[in-house]
């Protein structure tokens, strides 16, 4: 564990041992000298834009969790399609993403402070980081030196993002395929704390659910959740609504205690409850405030350094001064 400046923060990074190769080639303070404002812009861009709407804040981390679990962590997501290939951000698991227009907003700032400089992936990881404390959560140092990828591919999006009906073994597998621990992927469910889920995305809980006579609830939601996002959802098909109720914009332990009173919203919310172990963390994030963001800066760390490409691998991403297109 080591402590690191953090503008006016001090905080704890830890490097552990199953994600020490990843995180070989990354370091904190890597824009120290090349561009020294890197994170004090994308700071305030940040900062802009969950000012105007606190909703990207949600946005902007699931950004970099879509981003890093497929191919790892290139600024692949961010690509778009082309004529001959459809990309990442045009998966049917990422139609909902948003946030695309701030990596955009600060990229284009950086293009003018430090051109070739900056890495795209390295923009979504400090977004991440910096949403998640614009909302309350703890500062954490970020890693950097991520290179941005030439290959973003809708197919692999499909095949590598969890469901959101997975159970709990499902998860911990998906989750472990990208080196991350089962108390990793239960400490990174907590993202949920912040934002809001489409009703496409759970209505087979609310109404449907026996599978033999079409008919009934989801039997792990509490009947009044069920009932009161029923009314939400029926007024409007499309509709988008809390995944923690009670501080929706707040990034707290409100997500565990809503999963503990069976008022996760996801069935892959709900499900860690379903296993001891899992269940078992539950509880240590939704009564332990000081060790869920400890756990959570940590897990993002490990989480940052999944595959990604460093050194003289892929690209450092300029034309039109954004990330959506290769050089």
């Amino acid at each position: 564990m080591a402590l690191v400046i953090v503008g006016t923060f001090v905080v704890a990074l830890c490097l552990c041992a199953g994600d020490a190769q990843a995180q070989a080639q990354l370091q904190v303070g890597f824009y120290a000298q090349s561009c020294p404002q890197a994170e004090v812009i994308v700071r305030d861009e940040v900062g802009r834009a969950v000012s105007a709407n606190v909703g990207l804040a949600a946005g902007l981390v699931r950004l970099h969790f879509h981003d890093c679990f497929v191919q790892g962590c290139d600024a692949s997501v961010l690509l778009d399609s082309t004529a001959n290939s459809t990309a990442e951000k045009d998966a049917i698991p990422n139609k909902s993403l948003r946030g695309f227009e701030v990596i955009d907003a600060a990229k284009t700032r950086l293009e003018g402070a430090c051109a070739g400089t900056v890495s795209c992936a390295d923009i979504l990881a400090f977004a991440a980081r910096d949403s998640v404390v614009l909302t309350g959560g703890s500062p954490y140092a970020v890693p950097a030196g991520r290179r941005d990828g030439n290959v973003s591919a809708a197919s692999e999006a499909q095949a590598n993002l969890p469901p959101f009906t997975a159970s709990a073994a499902q998860l911990t597998e998906a989750f472990a395929k990208k080196g991350l621990s089962q108390e990793d992927m239960v400490t990174l469910s907590g993202a949920h704390t912040i934002g809001l889920s489409h009703c496409s995305s759970f209505s087979g809980r609310l109404s449907g659910y026996n599978a033999t006579t079409g008919t009934g609830q989801d039997p792990s939601m509490s009947a009044a959740t069920a009932s009161g996002l029923a009314a939400q959802c029926g007024r409007s098909p499309d509709a988008a609504v809390p995944m923690d109720a009670g501080s929706p914009d707040a990034f707290d332990t409100g997500y565990f205690h809503a999963v503990l009173a069976n008022q996760g919203v996801l069935a892959s919310d709900q499900t860690l409850t379903s296993d001891n172990v899992t269940a078992a963390l539950v509880v240590e994030n939704a009564y332990n405030t000081y060790l869920f963001v400890t756990r959570f800066g940590e897990a993002m760390v490990r989480m940052g350094g999944i595959k990604g490409l460093t050194g003289g691998d892929g690209q450092i991403r300029r034309i039109r001064t954004n990330c959506r297109v290769l050089n």
